[in-house]
């Protein structure tokens, strides 16, 4: 091993060494992945970096201001999204390689823990947090709707006709519920 090589490894040791002593120092109490949270911001930041290259490429012109419509399109589909996708019963085999069931938590909700360590844990954290999905369905509907506006406000409009059925069918059966006493 030549000395260059030597002089990063010694670097890296100590960058490792530091890590473990601010996650140890961060919770004395109880084990919290920073490791893996770091990952899932490094890869959020590519992320976005992919999309930020794909609209400059592209010379995409950014809006002077948003569409308070679209806004509202775009809110209420990432929410109907992000709850499908990290709440669902029926995408529960999307999530089953980082999650173990726990039980059913309402209408067609299960609620499940990450399982595993390393990055399979830390995906199980994110796959089935709503509020961890939003932020990366945010980010895509916006690059999205910057490069295919049309195409968008057709997927933010149909996950938003979602969101109202699913509100009108949990009030019906409140209604209902209420009815019955």
């Amino acid at each position: 091993m030549d000395h260059e090589a030597s002089k990063e490894d010694t670097r890296l040791h100590r960058v490792g060494k530091a890590f473990r002593r601010v996650n140890r120092a961060y919770s004395p109490h109880e084990e919290r992945r920073l490791g893996g949270h770091l990952g899932a911001v490094v890869a959020f930041g590519v992320y976005t970096a992919a999309w930020a290259a794909v609209i400059a490429t592209r010379r995409t012109r950014l809006p002077e201001r948003h569409d308070p419509q679209d806004i509202l399109l775009t809110a209420t589909a990432v929410f109907r999204l992000s709850r499908l996708l990290s709440k669902g019963s029926v995408t529960g085999p999307l999530r089953a390689p980082f999650t173990r069931y726990e039980s059913a938590t309402g209408p067609a909700e299960v609620s499940e823990s990450p399982r595993g360590g390393g990055i399979r844990s830390t995906a199980g954290e994110l796959v089935t947090c709503p509020f961890c999905m939003s932020v990366w369905l945010t980010t895509t509907f916006a690059g999205a709707q910057l490069l295919w506006p049309r195409a968008t406000r057709t997927v933010t409009g149909g996950l938003t006709a979602l969101a109202v059925a699913d509100t009108m069918q949990l009030g019906y059966d409140c209604l209902l519920q209420k009815n019955a006493e």
